[in-house]
């Protein structure tokens, strides 16, 4: 007896998912997929999926700002608020004395809670504003004028990584995108030939600010919008030189090969996201190739620009060079650079817990000079009038001693950020704390707020930016943040 054949051929191998359900079924698996797809707002059309469409074309703003470009300067580890900008003779006046009802539960360490300790360093008024800078900053005061002060700022983790999180990207938590992701995503770049969103952190082997790559990530935005981290050691950039068994001609060939098999894919299997950025993400590469070293090569600034900066000096040199970097990078249509001063750990970063005096006096002379030699350069340029300048740090310290040093713990209810340039009003106070600078108690502003702002300044209205995901629309603000309108020039 002759057993009948089942199959006329061998049953097909599923290289897929997406494979697998365009063959079972007769293809209805494929159909629920593209109606959830098209539900979701993802599946495009053959025409447009050929298009590949650059993700990284400038896009029109919301409405008509100054602001174009961001320079973001992250005092990583906390800053203390009332011994940097945040004045309070109040605390000279209650030195020593306990803190009734304080709630121990506030700072990082709640066994370590001391009496109020006032500032060890001196305060000067400065510029036509009056605001009041510590001795740390001799040179950042001069620019007073052009900052406008945010007093009241507040956040809701005491811890650094979840803080840190939420500084970047309004959450507390992991998986979403940061700042600099939602301002490309939101205008696209300036610059065909360099990264839109570039990161600099610490150079000195004090590692990444805790949290690491996830503080400029882009989280369930496609990764073109990510930033490009410039190595703290070697070559800033992985790969930027050309291997040199091949050359330009043949380099090019290979690319060409690789957009033609990317784009059949693309055309073949609509309503994938992360294909038009492979695409672009292979040429930008090639493209930096010529544009980023020449970027980078601080050596082409006269001399006086580099002194400007503090590169003759040993202290300040690491950051100085970062920060003139930013400027070469927005110079050249970077939309977005973020510094950070300080690593990882405790007394590695502006973490002061043990000894303040030691911590910020070591960090504010590695960066005061280079950041108002940017403001300067910036200026005499004519790009501060397009740049975005912030300053600040994840959260405050506290206005007592933590006991067993001369430090002071992490503070979430108050600390102070600034902002400079494009759209800011200059010379603002805005804000207050009370008057030991423990709490923000008078137009406080939260992350959502400052989120915002800064949004605004470059032309976002933050409620309209958004990226639907996992079923709905997600923003930076989330459901919250308004505009501090008092700072807006």
């Amino acid at each position: 007896m002759t057993i009948p054949k089942l199959f006329a051929a061998p049953p097909p191998i599923y290289r897929t998912r997406r494979d697998f359900l365009k063959r079972v079924g007769n293809g209805f698996g494929l159909l629920a997929l593209a109606g959830l797809l098209e539900h979701e707002g993802l599946l495009v059309g053959p025409s447009k999926a050929a298009e590949a469409p650059n993700p990284l074309a400038p896009k029109q703003s919301h409405f008509s700002a100054k602001a174009k470009s961001v320079i973001w300067l992250f005092m990583n580890g906390g800053p203390s608020h009332v011994d940097t900008w945040d004045y309070k003779p109040e605390l000279v006046r209650r030195d020593g004395q306990e803190l009734k009802g304080f709630d121990p539960n506030t700072g990082f360490f709640t066994d370590q809670v001391g009496p109020l300790m006032k500032s060890p360093f001196k305060f000067k008024q400065h510029g036509q504003s009056g605001a009041w800078v510590s001795d740390l900053f001799p040179n950042m005061a001069r620019h007073v004028d052009k900052m406008a002060f945010l007093y009241s700022c507040w956040t809701d983790s005491n811890n650094h990584s979840p803080a840190l999180l939420k500084m970047n990207t309004g959450m507390t938590r992991m998986g979403f995108p940061c700042l600099g992701a939602w301002v490309t995503y939101g205008l696209g770049s300036m610059s065909q030939n360099l990264p839109a969103f570039i990161t600099m952190y610490d150079t000195l082997g004090r590692g990444l600010p805790k949290g690491y790559a996830q503080n400029w990530g882009s989280g369930f935005l496609p990764g073109i919008y990510q930033g490009t981290a410039l190595k703290s050691q070697g070559p800033p950039i992985e790969d930027l030189t050309r291997s040199p068994e091949m050359n330009s001609r043949q380099q090019r060939a290979q690319l060409d090969l690789l957009n033609r098999l990317n784009r059949r894919q693309l055309q073949e299997q609509p309503g994938e996201p992360e294909l038009a950025t492979r695409i672009e993400s292979f040429e930008l590469a090639y493209r930096m190739q010529m544009a980023a070293p020449e970027a980078l090569d601080i050596t082409k600034e006269t001399k006086s620009v580099q002194t400007l900066y503090g590169l003759d000096n040993p202290k300040s040199a690491p950051f100085g060079k970062q920060c003139l970097m930013a400027r070469r990078m927005i110079e050249r249509g970077v939309r977005f650079v973020q510094i950070y001063s300080g690593g990882e750990e405790n007394e590695k970063s502006w973490d002061g817990h043990l000894n303040i005096v030691q911590n910020h006096t070591g960090f504010a002379a590695e960066t005061d000079l280079p950041i108002a030699g940017l403001l300067t350069d910036l200026e005499s340029r004519g790009l501060l009038d397009s740049t975005l300048v912030i300053w600040g740090g994840e959260f405050g310290r506290l206005p007592i001693v933590q006991k067993g040093g001369t430090g002071r713990d992490h503070n979430p209810h108050a600390f102070t950020t600034w902002l400079a340039g494009a759209g800011v009003k200059g010379g603002t106070l805005y804000g207050k704390t009370d008057e030991i600078g423990h709490k923000a108690i008078v137009d406080r502003v939260s992350i959502n707020d400052l989120h915002a702002t800064i949004l605004h300044l470059l032309g976002i209205d933050d409620k309209r930016l958004t990226y639907r995901y996992s079923g709905r629309d997600f923003r930076l603000t989330d459901v919250a943040g308004n505009v501090v309108k008092d700072i807006l020039a």
